[in-house]
């Protein structure tokens, strides 16, 4: 069925679109006789409209143009709904996860640096998708530690300093270059039993 023959009939054309619809049912003889045989079908639908309201299923008695309208206000909460999971996905799958699954993690991720003559140090590695973890200052010592749970595994790490000098722990000997011509300490934590 084509559309300008139901918006015809359901009074939903422009000056416009009559005008459009008149020329295409002069020109075509076909789409002539399809137009009549709606309208005949619309006249009886409209004239015995209780018997037949039981013989049409509920949902194809909504008229288009309403359908539309509920279509076009539901559709930007679908593609709004769509983009929040979508966003919530890749977040969750970019953020490590740190289970507490007690077989899996050990409270063997001490993390000690001796540097007393900085204002600031932070530690970054693989465990937390290398962002940045403040360091606590222990005393006045020049000692910066942090305790973390890790997960069983091989981990690689480095210290900030200040904000901007990125260094390997100088006391563990285990160490590798990174793509950016420094080095990573590399820290393996044992499966605990």
């Amino acid at each position: 069925m084509d559309y300008l023959s139901s918006m015809y009939i359901d009074n939903e054309l422009n000056l416009g679109e009559k005008v459009q619809f008149i020329e295409k049912i002069r020109s075509e003889e076909e789409f002539f006789q399809e137009t009549v045989g709606l309208l005949k079908q619309e006249k009886v639908l409209r004239t015995q409209p209780e018997r037949l309201k039981l013989l049409i299923p509920a949902e194809s008695r909504i008229r288009p143009s309403l359908k539309r309208w509920i279509g076009n206000l539901f559709r930007p909460m679908i593609y709004v709904g769509s983009g929040f999971a979508l966003a919530a996905l890749f977040l969750f799958n970019l953020t490590p996860e740190l289970t507490d699954a007690t077989d899996q993690l050990t409270t063997a991720g001490r993390f000690v640096i001796f540097e007393p003559a900085v204002s600031r140090v932070e530690l970054t590695g693989t465990f937390n998708g290398w962002q940045r973890m403040e360091m606590k200052q222990i005393g006045t010592t020049g000692y910066w530690e942090l305790n973390l749970r890790l997960p069983a595994g091989e981990h690689r790490f480095a210290y900030i300093l200040d904000g901007s000098r990125r260094m390997a722990d100088p006391t563990h000997p285990a160490r590798e270059k990174d793509d950016f011509g420094g080095e990573n300490s590399v820290v393996t934590i044992p499966l605990s039993t």
